[in-house]
């Protein structure tokens, strides 16, 4: 049997075949564009291909969009009949994809950890479990995990970088920014063009307060972006975090309009309902509003795909970005059809269901009452669930919104408790004191004494 990149075995005889999933493999690991129409190759060159398949439904539900749920079901069917071809690795990665689909997300992990305890070299069970670990709010097994199976890694192989940036991450979103730093950066000699590492360091940089050199890494960077997917806009988005922090806010919409949200760039259009992206882009919207920055009707074009999305709750964490879009156009009635499709979903016995029945529902009516008003019933939403917002996942950055949307109504509402109990908690969680951080400076000049 054919073997991949990594040496392990491969249910395929095609050379061709091989040759193209490992680029679909690399592909995806750099957050390249073509990783399908490599996966494609692969299975056109061997048509009984099994693990060929069960990627294909990998890639699909990495959407975390309802809307391809069949697709994964159908490449998971596909995978199925041709199990007698296929090895136990293999096998398992079929279990995976299954228990993904049906929502089994802990069992999920549990498969690929499994599998990359047995073979540390497969990339793609460790970067996929590295993923679900991240939007599941679970830093430390993401840091457990890349420990694991680092000892196992040089630069001898292929995705050597993906290795360096995960260990990067995770022990940045765990607090342990020096080595974050030294691994995030070491990934980047290896290749310039690795966006996880470029990413990871980001973060390193936005939770020290170190603003001026976030700028400057990612505008030096910025070159080795060619054909990126998706994540480059999150990029652009991080770049525009350190211009919000100076108060640069011409320079974060042009950043927005320029860089995470070009309505006319072909990746936009070709994915327009993208879920890190709406992140960004509402909570960017959100944090300029805050300031009393004029977004005009930025929020509109997200409202409308608000709509378009009720009841799909695949991504628990952007559902509270899809309901700042309707409340901030005065969609009333499509957020209550939201919040209904929320707490009928939320009644399932799946990860993600119990995530956004307990979680996510609240701070999504949190968000509507604070667009109408509503203070006092925003503190009343969150102020139960806060210390649990972290499991809907994001990292320290990106749950920031939420700790500001509870802030502002606490100010608003005159709730000296409320205020110091959030200046308290966002001085516990990032390194830069409240003072430090545009968001939180006023609050902690009237309320931190």
């Amino acid at each position: 049997m054919r073997k991949d990149l990594h040496g392990l075995s491969l249910s395929t005889d095609s050379t061709e075949a091989g040759d193209a999933f490992d680029r679909a493999t690399m592909a995806y690991l750099k957050y390249r564009t073509d990783a399908g129409r490599h996966l494609g190759a692969a299975l056109k060159a061997d048509p009984d291909f099994a693990l060929g398949y069960v990627t294909r439904g990998y890639f699909n539900m990495l959407a975390y969009n309802t809307a391809n749920l069949q697709g994964a079901a159908d490449s998971l069917a596909e995978a199925r009949k041709r199990s007698s071809r296929m090895n136990p690795r293999e096998a398992a990665h079929t279990e995976a994809l299954a228990k993904w689909i049906e929502g089994d997300l802990d069992r999920m992990l549990e498969i690929w950890e499994g599998i990359f305890a047995e073979h540390p070299h497969d990339v793609m069970a460790f970067r996929l479990h590295h993923f679900n670990a991240f939007w599941l709010g679970r830093p430390g097994q993401m840091q457990a995990e890349v420990e694991k199976v680092y000892p196992h890694w040089s630069a001898d192989y292929p995705g050597w970088a993906t290795l360096l940036s995960c260990r990067c991450f995770a022990h940045e979103e765990a607090g342990n920014y020096t080595l974050a730093e030294s691994a995030g950066r070491m990934a980047i000699e290896v290749d310039p063009g690795d966006l996880w590492g470029a990413h990871a360091i980001a973060h390193v940089l936005e939770m020290q307060g170190r603003r001026g050199e976030g700028i400057e890494w990612l505008k030096r960077l910025e070159a080795n972006w060619e054909g990126a997917n998706n994540l480059k806009h999150h990029l652009h988005w991080h770049r525009a975090m350190f211009h919000i922090e100076r108060r640069e806010f011409d320079e974060v919409l042009k950043q927005y309009d320029k860089g995470f949200r070009d309505m006319g760039s072909p990746l936009t259009q070709a994915m327009p309902d993208m879920y890190i992206d709406v992140q960004n882009a509402a909570s960017m919207l959100f944090r300029l509003e805050r300031h009393g920055v004029d977004v005009g009707d930025r929020w509109v074009e997200l409202a409308d795909k608000a709509e378009a999305r009720i009841g799909d709750c695949l991504s628990a964490f952007t559902l509270p970005h899809w309901m700042m879009a309707l409340a901030a156009t005065g969609r009333t009635d499509a957020a209550k059809r939201m919040i209904e499709a929320m707490h009928a979903f939320g009644q399932g016995n799946t990860t993600v269901s119990r995530l956004v029945g307990r979680i996510a529902l609240p701070i999504c009516e949190a968000v509507l009452a604070h667009r109408q008003g509503k203070h006092q019933a925003v503190l009343s939403h969150m102020r139960p669930i806060i210390s649990d917002m972290y499991l809907l996942g994001g990292s320290h950055a990106q749950q920031d919104v939420l700790e500001q949307l509870f802030l502002d109504s606490a100010l608003k509402a005159e709730s000296a408790e409320d205020v110091r109990l959030m200046l308290e908690r966002v001085a516990g969680r990032h390194p830069v004191p409240p003072a430090r951080r545009v968001g939180y400076a006023a609050a902690a000049a009237r309320y931190a004494h």
